[in-house]
């Protein structure tokens, strides 16, 4: 009588029956596995909120003994990096528009003359503030640390602030984003995230849609060639593409009031060439899956470390050297520079060349990979 409700029999081959379904479905599996590790690892090592070691560039034309004490003393701080000890206002600006540096650093030529006369000097440090969180905390350490640097080198003893800020003025300028708003930094890079979420999966379902319902052998059995059904499959969802850059465009300005500060074609012909690379890989994933279910699991399998290492979550600069390199293979990261230079800085084409060829190089690569694997499928 027992057996007909429950037999430990059946229950071990139903187990077995999945066990071997999972051995066999290896994406499923990778995912049940992959997906926590990265998670761990990303969440573990290389998201940092307190970025430090961030790139500076120092304009002194005078480099007297005071200089190199004020420098130092922002270098032991920890936060800033002088990638650029002696660079020119001309060549700081050129970097710090194209996102190579996070502060501008400048000390007058007479700073050293108005210290000896006690005219209480200045010196100017521009920052970075198309992210706010990145910046903040390099920021607030600046009057104290320049200004009891400056009493050191002067022979002072240590004083408190207040006495200490008497002899010195560090002028901030945050650039780019002075109020500090959050939304100048996160709506423009909600376009890319978006665009990479919605364009690549569907685009991934696009080929094994075909394979699900049987009308696969009907696409190979016609006169087309690998390119050609390629752009057929991705051709239209640039105009869905489209169709969201122009709603996201829209409530950016209306809505969150972000700045538009650079030139439009050069704005949508970056993100003609990001939504290029992304229908592309996603129609490269599609190759790659049997089921809709697979081009899902890829896609999700793509889009998180993509979201976690591109600098959209957490600050870029704040995370290792391992985790920055790993994040320069998703074109995600390179469009956040890019559309975050043309709206909010002003870049010119020269400003954001760097990330507009690394899209380009993007295309051309998923490009030749998924018509070599379509190649394939067709033998």
């Amino acid at each position: 009588m027992m057996g007909r409700f429950f037999s430990l029999g059946r229950l071990l081959a139903l187990l077995k029956k999945e066990v071997i379904q999972m051995r066999r479905d290896r994406i499923t599996f990778a995912m049940m596995l992959g997906i926590p590790l990265i998670q761990l690892m990303l969440f573990g090592f290389a998201i940092n909120s307190d970025p430090k070691g961030l790139p500076a560039a120092l304009v002194a034309p005078t480099e007297d003994r005071f200089t190199r004490a004020i420098v130092s003393a922002l270098e032991l701080t920890g936060y800033y990096r002088f990638d650029y000890p002696h660079a020119s206002a001309a060549e700081a600006e050129a970097l710090i528009t194209r996102g190579e540096v996070s502060f501008v650093v400048t000390i007058p030529s007479d700073f050293g003359r108005r210290v000896m006369r006690g005219d209480k000097p200045q010196i100017l440090i521009e920052a970075d503030a198309t992210d706010p969180s990145v910046a903040s905390g390099a920021i607030s350490t600046l009057g104290t640390v320049a200004a009891e640097a400056l009493l050191r080198e002067t022979g002072a003893e240590a004083q408190a602030v207040e006495a200490a800020a008497a002899q010195m003025q560090v002028v901030v300028h945050r650039r780019y984003n002075p109020e500090g708003i959050t939304q100048y930094n996160i709506v423009p890079g909600l376009l890319g995230v978006i665009l990479q979420m919605t364009m690549v999966m569907m685009t991934a379902m696009a080929l094994t849609r075909e394979v699900e319902r049987g009308t696969m052998e009907n696409l190979l059995s016609m006169p087309a060639t690998p390119v050609e059904i390629m752009l057929g499959k991705v051709l239209p969802y640039l105009g869905v593409g489209a169709v969201q850059v122009a709603v996201v465009l829209t409530a950016s300005k209306l809505i969150f009031s972000v700045p538009f500060m650079g030139a439009m074609w050069l704005l949508l012909l970056g993100v003609f060439i990001f939504v290029s690379s992304l229908v592309i890989l996603g129609y490269l994933i599609s190759t790659a899956s049997r089921t809709q279910m697979q081009a899902m699991q890829l896609t999700f399998f793509f889009f998180l470390p993509s979201l976690l290492l591109s600098g959209f979550m957490f600050p870029y600069r704040g995370m290792p050297g391992w985790a920055q390199a790993l994040g320069e293979i998703f074109p995600l990261t390179h469009f956040l520079r890019l559309i975050r230079a043309v709206m909010l800085k002003g870049a010119d084409y020269a400003g954001v060349a760097q990330p507009m060829a690394a899209l380009t190089l993007f295309v051309i690569l998923y490009a030749v990979l998924a018509l070599l694997r379509f190649r394939r499928t067709l033998d």
